[in-house]
Formats: C-alpha cells, sequence, structure tokens
C-alpha cells in the first residue's frame, strides 16, 4: 500500500509542490522580512547606520579638527558624549583594624589621617582611665561605667565588650553623621570586637589585621610600654600570643615593623584605594 501511495505522489505531483508544505522562503523575502528578533535588530541597525552616514557623513579624518569629528561623530549616532564619570562615586567604606596589644594600630590610624583627607576615626567610648598622653574626645571618650552601660541601655553603641575588666564601645551617631557626609569610616577595636563587628557587618566592612615583625618584636613593644603591672603583663602577652590565630579571620594583614610605620600606613592606605576600586562595591548600612 505505502508504494503505491508513493508511485502515485511520485507520478502526479512533485513533492516539493504540494498544497501541504510550505514553500521555502526567498532571500528577498528574508531581507524584506527578518524572522527572528537577532535578524530584525541586525538589519535594524544596519539601516540606521547607512541612513546616518548619507545624512552625517563624517568628515576626512585628517583634515578635520577634533571638535568637528565629535560634533560629526554624535550628529551620526544621534546621541550626545555625556562628560559625566562613567564609573560610579564609590560608597563611603568602614575599615575594621584590629590586631594584638602592643601592635601600633594608633600609630598607623594617625599615619594614615595625615596622609588622607575624607577619613573619620570613629573615637571609641571606655571606662578605663586616661593614660600619659591622651586626651579625651580625641583618643577615647572617657567616662565612668555607669555612663557607659547608659549608653548600651539605649542602644547608641553599635557593639561593645568587657576588655580586661573595662569597658570598650563603639557610638553609631558619629558613624552615620560622616558616612552621610561621604567620609570612610575607620574604627579600631580589640579582636573580641572584630568578631562582633564581622557578625554584624558581615563582609560589607574592610577587616585589617595589624601583626609585628615577630613575636619576639610584639612581647619587646609590650615591655616597653610599662603600663601594666607584672600580672597584667604576663595577661597581655599570653591573651596576644592567643591572638594571632585570628588573622584568617579578617580581609587583610599589615605588618607593622619596627621603624617602618610610614610603610604600614602606606600599606593600609592601598588597600583603601584597592577597595574604592572594586566593581562589586561593599556597602555598610549602620
Amino acid at each position: 500500500m505505502y508504494r503505491r501511495l508513493y508511485t502515485s505522489l511520485s507520478h502526479t505531483t512533485p513533492f516539493l509542490s504540494l498544497p501541504f508544505l510550505p514553500k521555502p522562503p526567498t532571500l528577498l523575502s528574508l531581507l524584506a522580512k527578518p524572522q527572528n528578533l537577532s535578524t530584525r535588530l541586525l538589519f535594524t541597525s544596519a539601516a540606521k547606520m547607512a541612513d546616518a552616514q548619507k545624512s552625517h557623513p563624517i568628515p576626512a579624518l585628517e583634515k578635520a579638527s577634533k571638535s568637528e569629528l565629535l560634533r560629526a561623530l554624535e550628529s551620526s549616532l544621534r546621541t550626545t558624549f555625556s562628560s559625566d564619570s562613567i564609573c560610579p562615586s564609590p560608597n563611603p567604606l568602614i575599615i575594621v583594624i584590629s590586631g594584638p596589644s602592643g601592635v601600633g594600630k594608633d600609630a598607623v590610624i594617625r599615619k594614615l589621617r595625615e596622609a588622607r583627607e575624607n577619613l573619620h576615626f570613629v573615637v571609641t567610648a571606655t571606662s578605663r582611665g586616661m593614660r600619659p598622653g591622651e586626651v579625651d574626645g580625641k583618643d577615647y571618650f572617657f567616662v565612668s561605667k555607669e555612663e557607659f552601660l547608659s549608653m548600651v541601655e539605649k542602644n547608641e553603641l553599635l557593639e561593645y565588650a568587657l576588655v580586661y575588666g573595662e569597658y570598650k564601645g563603639i557610638p553609631k551617631k558619629q558613624i552615620r553623621e560622616y558616612m552621610a557626609k561621604g567620609y570612610d569610616i575607620v574604627l579600631r577595636v580589640d579582636i573580641q570586637g572584630a568578631q562582633t563587628l564581622r557578625k554584624i557587618l558581615k563582609d560589607s566592612a574592610v577587616f585589617l589585621f595589624l601583626v609585628a615583625e615577630s613575636e619576639l618584636a610584639l612581647v619587646e613593644r609590650l615591655i616597653e610600654r610599662k603600663t601594666e603591672s607584672k600580672e597584667e603583663l604576663l595577661v597581655r602577652v599570653a591573651t596576644a600570643r592567643e591572638e594571632v590565630r585570628h588573622v584568617k579571620n579578617f580581609d587583610y594583614v599589615v605588618v607593622n615593623a619596627q621603624g617602618k610605620l610610614d610603610d604600614a600606613a602606606r600599606l593600609v592606605g592601598s588597600i583603601i584605594d584597592a577597595e574604592k576600586a572594586r566593581v562589586r562595591q561593599r556597602s555598610a548600612v549602620i
């Protein structure tokens, strides 16, 4: 039966002319009616460019001035070239600087502030006593334990901790005010505070770990400070040795070697510049 049907069809009507089969498209029909979106876009773009070249010819490159070429290109492309920055302004950063006692966090931050504008160091509130050479409101806000606990109760602190028997905390108000002005924020915290801030801020802040060039150098610095009793010094040294192990929880590590403070501050500045150049910006909300 199938053989008879095929024989009948082949002797009566050519296969491609059967009424139930579509006729193949011709080249002219494709040009007149592109069959899909990409083809239509291609033909539309080509048509616009051809039309533009006819209406707005570009002058010879060797004869035309730069302004003439710019006007001709704008006219041909039917647009105006913008002088606005291609990249949007970078977001204000929160830079968390931490590390063991004695690594020179305060010294690095002072150098950094001297070298960079639009950088605000958030003054930490503490219940400990003032050390020689420290200035209230500049190095720390020195408050009583009762005043500190009142700030905790009013939810005025981003983070706080009890360190060596004294309270330390970061006021939220400063951060909000200066970030609104476009300033980058520097927070100086101990290891415990950095761990808490990582949970709060996650990857929206930059976490820097500051270290000495060696364990011996770190212990020597703690001895030279002469700010602790024998018992307190022993605790500080033991704690500092343990704290170095937390470096893996930070984004960057910076060595502040003896006599090379400027190098450490420059490296921190380079890290900030690199963060500002990221395609996917960090965005912290306090």
